[in-house]
C-alpha cells in the first residue's frame, strides 16, 4: 500500500472473494455459490422492456422493486431497504448498530466479511465459537450485549437453525439488533421473515444472487421494522444514493414475476445436491447436512488443500478455507447434473491416485 494510506486502516485484513480466473472456460466453477442457472427469459424480457433510461439517475428510493419484494413477503414497502447486493445491507447494520461500546457478535466459522465489517467500521466484536460438529448453540448468545449477526444457513457449513431457535435470540433481549442473513435460505431452511412482523428487533437480509440467478446484477435486500429500515436508509442516503441501478432493478421485478422459475431451479439444486452428497459418502468423504446450495466435505484420505488444488488441476475449482479449525474441509457448490457428475468421477480418481 501507498505512504498516503490512512492509519486507521493499516490492520485491515480485506475480505477475499471465491476465485474468478480469466480463463473461465477452462473449468467447472463450484466455488462462488452461484446458480448453474441463467435469469428466466421472461424476467430477461421484462428487464429489456422496463430499463430506465440510462442517462438518468436511477430512483433513488428503488421504489418498484421494493414494492415487489414488499408483495411477495406481505410486508409493508417502508419495512424493506434494496441495496446494491446483501453485502451492503449487511454492511449498513454494522454501520448502524455496533461501534466500540456495541459489540458485533457472531460465529467463529461463519460468513468472512464479518470481522471485515467489523474492522473496517471500528467496531468491537466477540467472536462465538460453533460447536465441535460446527452446529450453532443458541444458548451462547443469551445475555450478551451487543449486535447479533446470524447466517441462517450458515457458510461455509451449510446447516441451518430453526427459525423457532433465532427466536429466542430475538425475544431474550428486546433492546439490541438480531441480524439474520438469509442467502441461502431458500435451499430447504426456514425464513425468520414473519418474525419481523412480530419484533422490532430483526432485520432479515436476503439477495438474488443465489436461489435467483443473479449474482452479477447485485441486487439483496433488508427486511425489518420501519424504525430499523429508516435507520438503515439514513446511512445509504450518506453513502450512496443511487446504490441500485436502473437496469438491476428492472431485472429484479423481473425476476420476481417468475417466482416458479426460481422454485423449479431451488428443486433441481436440492435434488443435486442429495446426489452428491450420497455420492461423497459412498467415498467415504465427511458431508455436513447442509439446507444450502454448497456442501463441506472432509476426507480422512486428503488435506483439504490437497483435494482442491488436485481438483483445480482436473479443471474443477471448489473453495478451500486456511483456518486452522477447517483447514480440512472444502466447500462445493452445488451445479448443473452433469456438473456433479464429473465433480464426483473427478473425486473418484484423486482417491484412486492418493
Amino acid at each position: 500500500m501507498s505512504r498516503f494510506f490512512s492509519y486507521k486502516y493499516a490492520d485491515l485484513e480485506p475480505y477475499v472473494p471465491g476465485e474468478q480466473p480469466s480463463d473461465m472456460a477452462r473449468y467447472i466453477k463450484l466455488n462462488t455459490n452461484e446458480s448453474p442457472f441463467p435469469p428466466s427469459e421472461k424476467a430477461l424480457s421484462y428487464a429489456r422492456a422496463n430499463t430506465r433510461s440510462l442517462q438518468l439517475y436511477s430512483d433513488p428510493n428503488s421504489a418498484q422493486v421494493t414494492k415487489a419484494i414488499a408483495g411477495c413477503y406481505n410486508v409493508d414497502p417502508d419495512m424493506v431497504l434494496v441495496t446494491n447486493g446483501s453485502d451492503e445491507i449487511l454492511n449498513f447494520a454494522f454501520m448502524a448498530y455496533t461501534d466500540d461500546r456495541n459489540p458485533a457478535l457472531f460465529a467463529d466459522i461463519t460468513y468472512g466479511f464479518y470481522p471485515v465489517f467489523a474492522q473496517i467500521n471500528a467496531s468491537a466484536s466477540k467472536i462465538i465459537p460453533l460447536r465441535d460438529d460446527f452446529s450453532l448453540c443458541v444458548d451462547d448468545y443469551i445475555g450478551l450485549k451487543g449486535t447479533v449477526f446470524i447466517a441462517n444457513p450458515n457458510a461455509p457449513t451449510g446447516i441451518a437453525l430453526p427459525a423457532s431457535e433465532i427466536e429466542r435470540i430475538v425475544k431474550a433481549d428486546p433492546d439490541r439488533i438480531v441480524v439474520v442473513d438469509e442467502a441461502y435460505v431458500d435451499f430447504g431452511a426456514e425464513s425468520c421473515i414473519d418474525l419481523v412482523r412480530r419484533y422490532d428487533n430483526i432485520l432479515v437480509c436476503q439477495t438474488f444472487s443465489k436461489s435467483r440467478s443473479f449474482a452479477g446484477g447485485r441486487l439483496g435486500y433488508g427486511i425489518g421494522s420501519k424504525s430499523i429500515i429508516a435507520d438503515l436508509n439514513t446511512i445509504k442516503y450518506s453513502t450512496n444514493p443511487y446504490n441500485v441501478n436502473s437496469m438491476t432493478s428492472a431485472m429484479g421485478i423481473g425476476i420476481l414475476s417468475d417466482e416458479e422459475y426460481t422454485r423449479a431451479n431451488c428443486r433441481t439444486i436440492m435434488e443435486n445436491r442429495s446426489f452428491t452428497v450420497d455420492g461423497l459418502r459412498r467415498l467415504g468423504f465427511k458431508v455436513l447436512d447442509s439446507s444450502a446450495n454448497f456442501i463441506f466435505v472432509s476426507s480422512d484420505r486428503i488435506s483439504g488443500a490437497d483435494y482442491y488444488s488436485r481438483m483445480k488441476d482436473k479443471g474443477i475449482l471448489i473453495r478451500h478455507f486456511t483456518k486452522k479449525r477447517i483447514e480440512n474441509w472444502c466447500r462445493v457448490s452445488i451445479g448443473s447434473r452433469e456438473n456433479m457428475e464429473a465433480f464426483l468421477k473427478a473425486t473418484a480418481e484423486i482417491l484412486s491416485e492418493a
